[in-house]
């Protein structure tokens, strides 16, 4: 989350690294779970577990993907597609999927938080 917000380094580059501290919480929600997503598409359905794991709502679902498909042209295919606002969006998202986690892990699975 710091490097997101570091203005040393790019746009795109704070955009993925924002996308991929809220892909982690995606990922530990899904684990806590017993599953994992692997293989081909895996980050598209990591995604849309938060529906069944952190209970998130349709809209912000499809905005988690809107970004991740933004990443994947950013990373792969050319730079310079991200703005400033995408970059504060797709952090208040990763803020907010880390709150809903944190919240989530103490009421289902309090065992995997360390005192």
């Amino acid at each position: 989350m710091a490097d997101a917000q570091a203005n040393t380094i790019s746009i795109d580059r704070r955009f993925a690294t924002a996308y991929n501290a809220a892909l982690t919480v995606s990922v530990a929600a899904l684990a806590a779970s017993g599953y994992r997503a692997a293989g081909e598409g895996h980050h598209y359905w990591t995604i849309q577990s938060l529906a069944f794991t952190l209970q998130l709502d349709a809209e912000t679902i499809e905005k988690f993907n809107k970004f991740r498909r933004k990443r994947n042209t950013s990373d792969y295919e050319r730079t310079g597609i991200v703005s400033k606002k995408e970059v504060t969006e797709m952090l208040e998202l990763a803020k907010s999927l880390r709150i809903s986690l944190e919240a989530w892990l103490m009421k289902n699975h309090p065992e995997l938080l360390q005192e």
